[in-house]
Formats: structure tokens, C-alpha cells, sequence
């Protein structure tokens, strides 16, 4: 069967669904495999539940009428996506970075919802099922797509956006996250500006921080460019008043005031504010979208509980956003604030210096309590309080009473330290 063919049973049947556990009646299921799993085996069982078709590539599991045979599910799955996106008349934004991905998708989503007919990456997944999976998302009605791009190596932007093809795109920055991967800061750079290679080898548009030194050396000789700053008149001007606790805007003469902690959440405001104002939003709508979203899924969440002021954000963390994350913490006007760090990950032969530059800060800005948590931060030199496991920490809080606390919780997701919330 070709994808064309494909794609007109997509069109009769326009659901994807990849779990089993998940099937919803009329989808067509496809037997992606993993490590540990494979899809195949499933498809019988996807059928049973109401699936129209079920896309396989082991002829054994062939048999049934409704069982489509190709030689690769998951690149069947990819070109299926790319034909559809190109079906599409939605305008498409590609958006990478190496922090604040998600939460700038999702305020873009929310601004440029007030005016259009608006879909976007669900959660966070921008990978290569990801991406293929929002991109068949699209419907004859969308207008805007936000496609949330991420990558660990090297090339895998570059592929990301051979299937969305993006008509414009937004790099949130550029940080110290999957070093293991991209080897190197200048790797994640590269790695990273693989989504302006492609806009601007394809003539596309860019939206751009204009205070980043990095981007604005980048793109210093591209014409199709659109940026933000607080310094530079010739770039649409968008100030930050404050962020104690949340992020306050000003852009022309509005205020906007957000349900965002910490200074670092601004650029993803920003880049929201200049997408809607190039998709002519009005700036009162913009307002109302930016002010109306709430954090969820443990990113810089604001929790009140048995007295204390909790600033969850442990979805996930690398160096770059975990000293961001420190430094507003130590700009708040609080008291007896408390701080409990999770080990970072996947920053390979550079874990044990990184872990050891954070302890050095959270020792320097000397908070009430710091409690480091994991292997990495476990085997770092300093007078914090340092704990091997997330057992361990159990076991000391169960006997300690934290009061009227101002706490900060951050780690990456392996961590799972939003479980802090049940011993506090």
C-alpha cells in the first residue's frame, strides 16, 4: 500500500493510536516496537477493541483483513505524517531549545488560540513518534500548528523537521541540557540551530530573542527574522517588571501578570507576546492568554500546603535551568526558605563537575536548608545535607518538621521529586 493510499484511509479514519491500552473505536492502530515491546503481537487484540486497521511489518501477524502489511511501522508512521502535513494548509511552528520548550509551546498555544483555530504538541512529545503523532493531528480546520521539536543527538532536529516542515520557527536558548549526547555546549548549539538551518535553507521566517548573544551572532546576516528585546529599539520592546513571585510584562503601555514563577519564564512570555503580535493578535487577547495560563505537570507550579509555599518544578532539570532556577529562588522575599535539589541527568562525563558548580551555588546563597538528593549530588564536596536516594530522604523528613516553609523543588524527572510533596 502506498502512503497515498494510506492517507486517504487516515482521511476516512483520522485517529492514530500507537497503545493498546488507549485504543478508541475507529482509530488505526500501529505496531510500533521498543526495547522491551512489540507492537505486532498487539495488533489482534487492537482490532478486537475497535480499531479500523492496524499497521504491521511481521508478516505473521499479517493474516487478519484488516491488518495492513508494510516493511517499517514506525517509518510508515513518519512518511504518513509528513504526506499529511503537506495535505495541510495549516501554518506550522517549529519550536526547539534546551529549557522552557514546553511551557513557551503552551503560551503560545494559548495566544494564538484567541484568534485561531490552534493544535500543539501534546505534553511533551516532540520526538521522532512525537512529532509524527501531532503533525496527524491536524485537521482540515487547523490553522496554526505548534510543533514541539526535541533532540539529544546530534541530526535529529534536522530529521524533526524534514517531516514537519516548519514555515517559521523559535529556538527558546541554548543550555547545558543532554550533554551526553550533543557532547559538548557547542554541540547542543548545533544541534540545536539544525531548525534555523532549515528555515532559512527554505526561506522561511525566524522569531528570535534578541538579547541572546548566541542567536543574535547567528542570524546577525539573515533577512527573514523577527525579534524581541528589552534593550534594542529596533526589535519589538517587551520589559519585565518583576517576578516575586510571578512574572509581571509590560508591553506598550498593558500589563500583563502572569501565573508564572521565576524570572526565567520571561523569554517564554516573550516569545508568545511576538508570535501573536506577528499573527496580528490583539495585544488585549494576547493578555488575556498569557494571564489565563496555568502551569501544570510540575513545571514552576505555585503549591500551598500545611503552611508552606511550595515552587514545584521538577518536571526536569540540567545546569542551565537549575541555577536559573536557584537564582530566583534567592531574589524572593521570603523567610526560612528551603531548597531540595534532585540529581540532573544525562550529562554524561560532565556530571560530576556540574553537580559539583550547583552545590557550590545553592552553599554560596546560603538558604535556611538545602537538601541534595541522588548519586551525583551524593558524591559532591560541601556541607549540605546530602542524600544517596530518595529513600534516604525519606527517612529524615519523616522525623523532621518543616514550618511555615518558602521551598523550592527541582530535579530532573527520573527523580520524581514531586513525591516531596507527600512527607511535607
Amino acid at each position: 500500500m502506498t502512503i497515498e493510499h494510506l492517507h486517504h484511509l487516515f482521511l476516512e479514519f483520522p485517529l492514530v493510536c500507537t497503545d493498546t491500552r488507549k485504543i478508541s473505536p475507529n482509530c488505526i492502530f500501529f505496531a510500533l516496537k521498543g526495547d522491551n515491546f512489540n507492537g505486532n503481537t498487539y495488533a489482534a487484540q487492537a482490532l478486537e477493541k475497535g480499531a479500523s486497521y492496524a499497521i504491521v511489518d511481521e508478516e505473521e501477524f499479517a493474516g487478519h483483513d484488516k491488518a495492513i502489511l508494510v516493511n517499517n511501522v514506525l517509518n510508515t508512521l513518519q512518511e504518513l505524517s509528513q504526506f499529511h502535513r503537506n495535505y495541510c494548509k495549516a501554518k506550522v511552528i517549529g519550536l526547539t531549545g534546551s529549557n522552557g520548550k514546553t511551557t513557551t509551546k503552551e503560551l503560545i498555544t494559548a495566544v494564538l488560540s484567541r484568534k485561531y483555530k490552534t493544535i500543539a504538541t501534546k505534553g511533551n512529545l516532540n520526538n521522532h513518534i512525537g512529532v509524527p503523532l501531532t503533525l496527524l493531528s491536524i485537521t482540515p480546520d487547523t490553522e496554526m500548528a505548534i510543533v514541539e521539536m526535541g533532540a539529544n543527538h546530534l541530526k535529529e532536529i534536522e530529521f524533526l523537521c524534514k517531516l514537519a516542515m516548519p514555515d517559521f520557527g523559535y529556538i527558546t536558548n541554548f543550555g547545558k541540557a543532554h550533554l551526553e549526547g550533543f557532547g559538548s555546549e557547542e554541540g547542543v548549539i548545533k544541534g540545536k540551530s539544525e531548525l534555523y538551518d532549515y528555515l532559512t535553507s527554505n526561506d522561511k521566517s525566524i522569531f528570535f530573542n534578541a538579547d541572546d548573544p548566541i542567536q543574535k551572532e547567528k542570524l546577525s546576516k539573515v533577512i527573514k527574522k523577527f525579534g524581541y528585546s528589552q534593550n534594542k529599539s529596533e526589535f519589538f520592546g517587551i520589559k519585565l517588571i518583576g517576578a516575586d513571585p510571578f512574572v509581571k510584562i509590560a508591553v506598550d503601555d498593558i500589563q500583563i501578570t502572569t501565573q508564572l514563577v521565576g524570572s526565567y519564564n520571561f523569554t517564554n512570555c516573550c516569545a508568545a507576546i511576538l508570535i501573536g503580535k506577528y499573527f496580528n493578535v490583539e495585544l488585549d487577547e494576547i493578555k488575556r492568554g498569557i494571564e489565563n495560563y496555568i502551569p501544570q505537570n510540575n513545571r514552576s507550579q505555585i503549591i500551598k500546603k500545611n503552611g508552606h509555599h511550595i515552587i514545584l518544578d521538577a518536571y526536569n532539570a540540567n545546569p542551565t535551568s537549575m541555577k536559573a532556577a536557584l537564582e530566583n529562588f534567592q531574589q524572593l522575599k521570603a523567610d526560612n526558605k528551603i531548597a531540595f535539589l534532585g540529581d540532573m541527568f544525562e550529562l554524561g562525563k560532565t556530571a560530576e563537575k556540574e553537580h559539583q558548580e550547583i552545590s557550590n551555588i545553592a552553599t554560596n546563597m546560603k538558604f535556611d536548608q538545602v537538601f541534595l538528593i541522588g548519586e551525583n549530588f551524593f558524591k559532591t564536596k560541601s556541607d549540605l545535607r546530602k542524600f544517596k536516594s530518595f529513600d534516604h530522604l525519606r527517612e529524615t523528613l519523616n522525623n523532621k518538621t518543616l514550618k511555615n516553609a518558602t521551598i523550592l523543588i527541582k530535579g530532573s524527572r527520573g527523580m520524581a521529586l514531586e513525591r516531596i510533596l507527600d512527607l511535607i
